[in-house]
Formats: structure tokens, sequence, C-alpha cells
């Protein structure tokens, strides 16, 4: 069980590079690499609405659950 963060293809979608969505939510550009890559262990929920609105989508878009 796992969960596949996809926030990649939201990035390639809204044609926005990670650290212009670092600026937009003032997240560390680390940060959201650990994040991006699959490493990152937890998320707040202020945080991912903060990426959501920036990217304008739903976590169901950026957060996937793979049995």
């Amino acid at each position: 069980m796992s969960i596949i963060v996809n926030l990649d293809v939201m990035l390639a979608r809204r044609k926005m590079s990670l650290t212009e969505l670092s600026q937009q939510v003032g997240i560390t550009l680390s940060n959201l690499s650990v994040l991006k890559t699959g490493k990152a262990k937890a998320i707040r929920f202020d945080t991912l609405a903060a990426i959501c609105q920036a990217l304008n989508c739903q976590p169901g878009e950026i957060l996937e659950y793979s049995a």
C-alpha cells in the first residue's frame, strides 16, 4: 500500500515550475522536492490546500492511493 504523489503531473499540466510553485505557496524548494519525489512521510492539510489553490486543483489530483 502506498500513496503516489502526482505533483509533477499537475505542474506539467499547469505549465508551472517547482520554483514558481515554491514561491507562490511559501514552501522551500527542497521540501517540495521531497514531496514531488514521494519521499515525504506526511503533509499538512494547510500545505496541501495552498498547493491546490496555486495549481487550481483538488487534492485527489495530486495524491493517489495504490494498493
